[in-house]
């Protein structure tokens, strides 16, 4: 079961992941550019292989875990946005995130 647990971490980096790479592309300028960027496509390769492993985990873990849990994507989504773009992190942020982490955990409990 653990496993599936894995999985579904994984599937939540991927998704924050595929976001970096569609914000880059945001920054290509016009629709034509940004069609020729490649962060295009490593964004939605990584969508689609987040989904995949969604639907992988619907087979084995409740709905009513898998979703939620799906939430988790919101943490790496900060420490990317801090890390990486370097974005500021505000209170109400830390919260939010905080909030997530409980629910979370109250939920696999």
């Amino acid at each position: 079961m653990i496993k599936y647990y894995l999985i579904l971490i994984i599937m939540t980096f991927m998704g924050s992941i595929a976001s970096l790479f569609l914000k880059k592309t945001s920054s290509a300028g016009n629709f034509i550019s940004m069609l020729k960027n490649i962060n295009l496509y490593i964004g939605g390769i990584l969508y689609v292989i987040s989904a995949l492993l969604n639907i992988y985990l619907l087979k084995y873990l409740d709905y009513s875990i898998v979703l939620p849990m799906t939430s988790i994507t919101y943490i790496w989504t900060l420490i990317i946005s801090a890390k990486i773009l370097k974005e500021k992190i505000t209170l109400n942020k830390v919260l939010g995130v905080t909030s997530v982490i409980i629910g979370v955990i109250i939920l696999v409990i």
